[in-house]
């Protein structure tokens, strides 16, 4: 579904580059935007770093990601270049911002609509921006991740590219952990489990709070129980073919992971806390299994072998590739469009009355 002659500026974040070398979850999934758009036909421009890889037109003040790049200050690289979009906004018939609240405050500033993709509401704290801006355009990426009051168009997942992901030929031994290193992932209930089941497991991802890495998983770090930093696509394809299972035990609701998809892309299992958008990703018993606790966790290891790896894969194509995900935007863009050209429709009556 391709709209004629309307142009659309893709607003990703600038923490890490567009598509991240390693995490980065936001700038991944504004960039398989993007790049779906592009292969669609879009006229797209995206606003990420300068060092970003895409095939759409790219336009960039900052440099490198801020989480890369020490010496950049966050908030300086966050302003300038969001008000470069906003400044640009006349070239474009829509923005699509994956830039959480801050955008939202020069959403009115300007004629070309607005549409955000909420990510996740990291604290109540930003929660009156939300309200401010409320009657605006919005998607959430999951079902579970909704506010009240907020002008919801549509749900729509996040899609992966399944060319980096393949499935693998064979179920390995170890569990696995993806993610950031943080309370809210549950890392320690991951050990916990790999403990208490004496499987091997290996850990990967960003060190997130120094503290509970160094209190709660690097005592127990050993030969069967081994962190190995964050890792890129091929890294995570080398540890999906080690794979008895993903544990992604977190302790508070998901917003959606990319990591499930990915697993279940590659065949590999996942053991989930059945909490936010989990339930959404997850298919009980045909991708992976839902848990309350560790104990269930550790129960849920002796039914993997339930879970075909091909039916795994064939739901990431159906519900989270990156075609059903550009699908759905496309429809969210028409919506929008035929809202402002109705409402354009109108202006001009009432000035001509």
């Amino acid at each position: 579904m391709i709209i004629p002659n309307k142009r659309v500026a893709v607003l990703a974040p600038v923490a890490w580059r567009t598509p991240p070398r390693q995490y980065g979850a936001w700038e991944t999934v504004a960039g398989n935007i993007t790049e779906g758009l592009v292969a669609r036909g879009w006229d797209v421009t995206l606003f990420a770093t300068r060092d970003s890889v895409t095939s759409a037109h790219l336009h960039a003040v900052i440099d490198r990601g801020y989480e890369e790049d020490p010496s950049i200050d966050p908030k300086v690289a966050e302003y300038l270049h969001i008000s470069e979009a906003f400044e640009h906004a006349a070239e474009f018939d829509l923005i699509h911002s994956h830039y959480d609240f801050m955008a939202l405050t020069y959403s009115r500033l300007v004629k070309t609509p607005v549409l955000t993709t909420i990510h996740g509401f990291s604290s109540p704290r930003i929660m009156p921006v939300y309200e401010k801006y409320g009657d605006g355009y919005f998607v959430s990426i999951s079902n579970s991740d909704r506010a009240p009051g907020l002008n919801y168009l549509a749900t729509v997942y996040n899609g992966i590219d399944l060319s980096l992901y393949p499935l693998q030929e064979s179920r390995g031994q170890d569990l696995i952990f993806l993610g950031r290193i943080h309370p809210d992932k549950g890392v320690h209930l991951a050990i916990e489990v790999a403990l208490r089941s004496g499987l091997p497991l290996l850990i990967a991802g960003i060190i997130q709070d120094q503290a509970y890495f160094r209190e709660q998983v690097e005592p127990h770090l050993d030969q069967n129980i081994r962190y190995i930093g964050p890792v890129d696509a091929p890294g995570k394809n080398e540890l999906f073919g080690r794979a008895r299972a993903l544990l992604h035990l977190n302790t508070i609701p998901e917003r959606f992971g990319l990591v499930l998809a990915e697993a279940n892309a590659a065949g590999v299992p996942v053991i989930a806390m059945d909490l936010g958008s989990c339930r959404e990703v997850i298919e009980e018993g045909r991708t992976g299994f839902l848990v309350n606790d560790a104990d269930e966790a550790v129960r849920a290891l002796q039914r993997l072998a339930e879970i075909d790896p091909a039916a795994c894969r064939r739901r990431v194509r159906e519900c989270f590739s990156v075609d059903t995900m550009v699908a759905a935007y496309e429809r969210v863009y028409a919506a929008i469009f035929e809202i402002e050209e109705k409402r354009q429709h109108e202006a001009r009556y009432r000035t001509s009355i």
